[in-house]
This record gives C-alpha cells, sequence and structure tokens, in this order.
C-alpha cells in the first residue's frame, strides 16, 4: 500500500506519502494562500525523494473540507485531476476529522470538539472520540453554526482555529490544525479495508451551499 495524502483546506499546503507502516515523506508550507504555487511542486518534490511514481498509488487522499473555499476547491481539484488520469481511486477524509487526529497525535486528545472559523460570525463544528484503532471517529453531524448556536453544540474539550469564538476560555488549543499526516493515518485505515472512491467523486465539501458568493465577504 502507498498512499498520497494533500491538504490545502486550512489555507496552508502540506503532503505526505506513506506506505501500510510508515511516513514516507511529510512537507508543510505554512504561508497563507499560497497553496496554488506549492502543492504540485510538493508532489513532485515527495515523488522524487521517495522514488515512487503516480502508478504506484494505491490512493490519493485528501482533506474534502469544510475549510477555507479556495482551498478545499484546490484540494478537490488536484486530487481529481491525479486520480482521473493515471486510474486511481481517492479517500476523502473530513477536515474536521484531520483536526481532530491532529488533537490526538499532538496533544493526546481522546475526545474533542473540533471548530474552525467559517468567517461571517459562523463555524464549523463536529465532535469526535478516539476508536480501537486510534483513529477519531465523528459522534455527531458536521454543521455550519453561528457562534451562539455553536456553543450547544459543544460535547468535549474545544479544539482549532474557531475555538475560542465559541468560548473565549477554551483557547488553550486553538492553534492545533489539521495537516496532510492526519490525513494520511485515517486513510491508511480506510484502505485496509478499501473503503475509496472512483476519482470522479473526488469532491469538496462546503457546508456553505451559496460559498462562491461569499467569498469577498469572507475576506478571501
Amino acid at each position: 500500500m502507498k498512499l498520497l495524502a494533500l491538504e490545502t483546506a486550512n489555507e496552508q499546503c502540506s503532503v505526505s506519502i506513506v506506505d501500510e507502516a510508515q511516513a514516507l515523506f511529510f512537507q508543510l508550507d505554512t504561508r497563507a494562500k499560497a497553496q496554488t504555487q506549492t502543492i504540485l511542486p510538493m508532489i513532485e518534490q515527495g515523488f522524487a525523494q521517495t522514488g515512487i511514481q503516480t502508478s504506484d498509488l494505491t490512493a490519493i487522499a485528501f482533506s474534502r473540507g469544510p475549510g477555507s473555499f479556495s482551498g478545499v476547491r484546490i484540494n478537490a481539484a488536484v486530487t481529481q485531476a491525479l486520480a482521473w488520469s493515471n486510474d486511481i481511486p481517492v479517500i476523502p477524509v473530513s477536515t474536521l476529522q484531520a483536526l481532530a487526529q491532529n488533537a490526538y497525535r499532538e496533544a493526546g486528545l481522546t475526545e474533542v470538539t473540533a471548530v474552525l472559523d467559517a468567517r461571517m460570525s459562523e463555524v464549523y463544528i463536529a465532535s469526535f472520540k478516539l476508536d480501537e484503532n486510534n483513529i477519531m471517529q465523528a459522534v455527531d453531524d458536521e454543521q455550519l453554526l453561528s457562534y451562539e448556536k455553536a456553543q450547544n453544540a459543544v460535547k468535549y474539550q474545544l479544539i482549532g482555529s474557531g475555538a475560542g469564538l465559541v468560548n473565549e476560555e477554551q483557547i488553550q488549543y486553538k492553534g492545533l490544525s489539521a495537516t496532510a499526516e492526519d490525513i494520511a493515518t485515517i486513510a491508511r485505515e480506510l484502505a485496509k479495508h478499501g473503503k475509496w472512491l472512483d476519482a470522479e467523486l473526488a469532491l469538496p465539501v462546503y457546508l456553505r451551499d451559496d460559498a462562491w458568493k461569499k467569498i469577498p465577504e469572507q475576506g478571501k
């Protein structure tokens, strides 16, 4: 098994290549909104360093959102292009789930409410709990909520960029952010059971249906 994992949904860019047992390559570029310039060169660098070609991949995993509108769109488009042209299946991973996985990896948290700033006084929110395979699994649905309504949806420790927007006193873990490493961890477990999709189903999830109309309002 060889997986390529991509993450651009958080206005940064990271790429990971893993096999069934370990990470073979990981690179992170934290510059905001540089995904379009960095994602393809980072993928090429990963292939060069590992000696892996696109045709060697079992699947391509990607952060499918919710998140930055442009970032989510870039991630899905690059994934679909690579997968379609090489007849490789895809594994969409929730950005909120990847954030929860990051909280387990970085802070050892096993029950979290992941919250991302969605702009326009709203947040993306969902709660997760660690399963027997050390994967953070959703215990409720992803939602787009106002700050006030999100307060009623909090089940566990708040994490992510929207944590302080929902509760000003819970900001300890607001700096946590999902990376391709977390996408790869979740995707590896799914790939073990053949849980992937055809390339044309590498679709973004925005939660905000008219997101394209609101880019100026979001300050993008």
